[in-house]
């Protein structure tokens, strides 16, 4: 009975969690990460009682028909939500929560050829959105949001909001996870770039006023020109004006 009653909870979370799931039957006949969840189980118990060639191979059919690829070894909770699945990868030594939520393309892994626990721990209600990564042996807290593409490399504390390569906390309790909210995620390359965006402005406006004031002081002062009345300076025939020297005898009464 526990088996069906896990299976109807994970239904009753994809018709309450997806809106283009109409009711619970469509969710059943039409939802690959629904099918993945189902056969995961008797894969799991098989890998649990010494029977890992057979929970592998039985695995390995379930990738090939759902595009979703969980290793008889992941330990999964209850109610978790996988919309679309195609191409996620649930490492052999993952612990996911309940309530959870995981999208298209997100690998939970490993980094390396270390034994033993070597994939993360998931917490509760926490979502995985598309194409994110989750490397490595550490805990990712309870109510935690990781962003689009994100590759998160070390623990995250509870209540946190992660994006971007590598994966870099942006928000902590800001908001529930429950709204399934994978857009209005802040970014903080965007934020460091406008950063750096009005400094460049404030240094331009800098040199722009550095340069004015050069040029003031490099300009030349006006010369004054002297005029003569006396008859003998005119009688030199030449009046020197500026730089020029103007000959008075070119010049017709």
């Amino acid at each position: 009975m526990g088996f069906f009653k896990d299976v109807k909870e994970d239904i009753d979370a994809v018709v309450e969690k997806d809106p283009a799931a109409r009711n619970e039957l469509e969710a059943l006949l039409c939802y690959p990460g629904i099918w993945a969840l189902i056969w995961h189980r008797p894969a799991h118990w098989m890998h649990n009682h010494h029977m890992k060639l057979l929970a592998r191979m039985l695995s390995q059919h379930v990738r090939r028909t759902t595009g979703i690829e969980i290793h008889p070894g992941a330990t999964i909770g209850k109610r978790c939500f996988i919309d679309h699945g195609m191409g996620i990868v649930i490492g052999e030594t993952t612990e996911i929560g309940d309530d959870c939520s995981i999208y298209q393309g997100v690998t939970l892994g490993g980094t390396g050829k270390d034994t033993g626990k070597r994939h993360p721990t998931i917490g509760d209600r926490v979502i995985v959105s598309s194409g994110a990564k989750v490397l490595g042996p550490f805990h990712v807290g309870n109510d935690v949001k990781i962003g689009s593409g994100s590759v998160v490399l070390k623990e995250i504390p509870d209540g946190c909001t992660v994006v971007g390569v590598p994966g870099r906390v942006v928000r902590r309790f800001g908001e529930s996870t429950s709204d399934i909210n994978q857009i209005n995620l802040p970014d903080p390359v965007n934020t460091e770039m406008e950063v750096l965006r009005r400094r460049l402005e404030l240094m331009e406006e800098k040199v722009e006023k550095l340069t004015k004031e050069l040029e003031k002081r490099e300009q030349p002062e006006p010369k004054e020109i002297e005029i003569h009345d006396d008859e003998e300076y005119l009688d030199a025939q030449d009046v020197i004006a500026g730089d020029k020297t103007v000959d008075l005898s070119e010049i017709e009464e």
